[in-house]
């Protein structure tokens, strides 16, 4: 049988149409050009490149899809965008500019019926919903899975299992589960909760949060039976370099697309 490939995507945050979080490995570039790091990524072989835009002003929207524009030129590899997506025109706006897909978070769990309204324009391939999850500990002693949203300083009461059900009914093409527990740690992906989520939806599920060496990849890859698995810190601050990573899973017996 043949297996599909396990997706290696590197996330960068934007503002105001420059990459933040120190990138320390260009010497000859700006680091702070998302196209330089864009191009940087594909040739490294990484499988998509998800921009997470963390501009909060209305201008931001236009210089994000300046950004797309100008990095869908320059490389091959699907580009995701996140952040800011608060209505179907906002979403328009990055798809038209060349974003593969879009992923939206807090404006989902606000108004989910904004899933179904990007999913009819663009298919589902192009719908991405982005869960912050924590671990909540309850009065009774027993834990809570819990959504939150604003960047994960807001808890909605929503439990991530019915939540990301829903969202594959609503028209969801892929989830990407951010445990925020785990998120820049270092210490490992949430296994349980990436293999929990994995198991409730057939679309594809992709971890974030808290990857720091390339056992960690292999663990959520196959312990915790994500099709994808995302990073920032350890790409960006090359400890973990793309085409080793690859290698390694690979050895492994994960299937990936090696360049």
């Amino acid at each position: 049988m043949h297996m599909l490939a396990k997706r290696i995507i590197p996330c960068l945050d934007v503002d105001g149409g420059r990459v933040v979080k120190g990138v320390r490995f260009f010497d000859h570039v700006d680091a702070g050009d998302p196209v330089e790091q864009a191009k940087f990524y594909d040739q490294s072989g990484a499988d998509e490149l998800v921009f997470y835009d963390i501009t909060a002003s209305h201008e931001g929207r236009k210089i994000m899809a300046d950004v797309v524009r100008r990095v869908a030129e320059t490389v091959f590899m699907p580009i995701t965008v996140g952040g800011g997506i608060r209505e179907l025109s906002d979403a328009t706006a990055l798809i038209q500019a060349g974003a593969e897909k879009v992923s939206i978070n807090s404006s989902a769990v606000r108004r989910p019926e904004l899933i179904s309204e990007i999913s009819r324009k663009f298919g589902r391939c192009a719908t991405v919903l982005g869960v912050d999850a924590n671990r909540v500990q309850q009065s009774d002693g027993t834990e809570k899975w819990e959504v939150f949203i604003n960047g994960g300083r807001v808890g909605t009461g929503r439990d991530v299992l019915p939540w990301v059900k829903e969202a594959e009914e609503r028209g969801a093409g892929e989830i990407v589960l951010n445990v925020m527990n785990a998120d820049g740690t270092l210490e490992g992906y949430d296994l349980e909760m990436t293999a929990a989520v994995s198991e409730a939806v057939r679309i594809p599920v992709v971890a974030s949060g808290g990857a720091g060496k390339p056992e960690d990849m292999l663990r959520v890859l196959t312990v915790g039976k994500a099709d994808a698995a995302l990073a920032a810190s350890i790409f960006h601050f090359r400890t973990c370099l793309i085409p080793d990573l690859k290698r390694f899973l690979q050895a492994q017996g994960v299937p990936v697309r090696v360049v």
